[in-house]
């Protein structure tokens, strides 16, 4: 096992913000369960639909804004936005990048 380079403010605000917006994510796949195929109710929809807007509009601004400040490659900026289009991708892409050491500060 390799060491990975310890996280500076900004990495450490990219691994809040992709973990927050993965656990909406689950909050919104856990309400369209109830809402779509339990029939039960839409509030987690509601809420969780809310939330992961939020959490995805912040991912966003934030991983362009460490891409820039930790000087990402394009590939490592374009593969972090992506990350936020499918469920729950963003977190293991926080994880593969905080071990190939782009999070640390330059």
């Amino acid at each position: 096992m390799t060491d990975t380079p310890p996280l500076g403010a900004s990495g450490k605000l990219f691994a809040t913000v992709a973990l927050v917006e993965a656990l909406t994510w689950t909050g919104l796949l856990a309400g369209m369960y109830l809402k779509y195929v339990s029939g039960t109710t839409d509030l987690g929809v509601w809420l969780f639909g809310r939330l992961h807007g939020l959490a995805f509009l912040a991912y966003v601004v934030v991983t362009v804004l460490v891409g820039a400040r930790l000087r990402w490659p394009g590939w490592a900026l374009l593969v972090a936005l992506l990350a936020a289009v499918p469920p729950l991708l963003t977190w293991p892409v926080e994880i593969w990048f905080k071990r190939r050491g782009l999070l640390a500060p330059r």
